[in-house]
């Protein structure tokens, strides 16, 4: 059953730019960008059990150099792509290089302030970034099919791509020593994991994969400004992987593209979408704390204890 489901998921995924409306397909479109940016940040908080709240920050970076790739280098935006993803990555080392000495709300709050750094500099440097007014990077084209839906199929092969690796990395030595080092750094140290080499690895990983989904948004939408990544974006990446479920890597996307869609399907009451919003992240939060990946666990092993049996699967998936 669950794998007709999937397949059938797969379809109506695969065939979305021929019955999905134009601004519709752009939300899904905008959700998987988002997506990719959750699975980098899953790997960072879930797995390896470091918070960020900067996570914007990142995306800024990749977005502003893959658009300034283009437009001052003259660079395809297919190379913006790698270079997003590089300074992001980059950036993320030299950012994990001293934060490995901090952990809980101090870390938080050294991200928080990255993220308000970077947001206040694309303000002020309007030589380079043009400030409030933004950029205009070109678009992702093929000129095979509608642009939608060429961006659509784009956004969604970049996902699936970066879901793949995320993955394999997860199920690997490497996603066994971030889960170590998430659970206790003693006990990761006496089994021979470099406690300090692993978190900054994944900080690194995890601000590339940011820096990829800034400048796929860049060439996505065509139009980047600081506003594009502010606190509250670096707040929805954080809800979107608890809501999805922390240490999940289709946890992440399930998240990014429930929150994404679901906060434009409130559009029809834009007074208070806000507030509704808000009341869901609650009730989801308080209703499902172990996200969309444990409720889904839940079915298939009843309702025993979820902690024993959350464990087990995410022990055998990383086996």
């Amino acid at each position: 059953m669950r794998r007709v489901l999937w397949v059938a998921a797969a379809v109506l995924a695969g065939t979305a730019p021929w019955w999905v409306p134009g601004y519709g397909l752009y939300v899904l479109t905008l959700a998987m960008v988002y997506g990719v940016a959750a699975v980098g940040l899953n790997l960072l908080t879930g797995y390896a059990g470091q918070v960020s709240i900067g996570h914007a920050g990142f995306m800024a970076i990749g977005a502003y150099a893959s658009a300034l790739a283009t437009l001052r280098l003259g660079w395809s935006p297919w190379a913006g792509l790698v270079a997003g993803s590089a300074f992001g990555g980059i950036t993320g080392f030299l950012l994990g290089l001293p934060a490995v000495r901090l952990q809980g709300p101090y870390l938080a709050v050294a991200t928080l302030g990255f993220g308000t750094f970077v947001s206040q500099l694309l303000v002020k440097w309007e030589s380079l970034t043009g400030g409030y007014m933004g950029l205009k990077p070109p678009r992702l084209t093929l000129g095979v099919l509608p642009l939608d839906a060429e961006l659509y199929y784009v956004a969604g092969v970049i996902l699936l791509g970066v879901v793949g690796v995320a993955s394999a990395l997860a199920r690997r030595s490497f996603g066994r020593a971030l889960l170590a080092v998430r659970d206790s750094e003693l006990a990761a140290e006496a089994t021979g994991v470099y406690v300090a080499g692993t978190k900054v690895q994944a900080f690194s990983l995890s601000a590339a994969l940011a820096g990829l989904a800034g400048a796929l948004q860049a060439h996505v939408v065509g139009y980047i400004s600081p506003g594009d990544f502010t606190l509250l974006t670096s707040i929805f990446l954080v809800s979107a992987v608890v809501v999805g479920g922390l240490a999940s890597v289709s946890g992440s996307v399930a998240g990014a593209v429930l929150l994404t869609v679901g906060f434009q399907a409130l559009s029809g009451v834009r007074d208070l979408r806000t507030v509704l919003y808000g009341l869901l992240l609650v009730a989801a939060v308080v209703f499902f704390p172990g996200g969309l990946v444990r409720l889904s666990l839940r079915r298939r092993v009843g309702w025993a204890p979820i902690s024993s049996a959350w464990r087990r699967e995410e022990r055998r998936a990383v086996s």
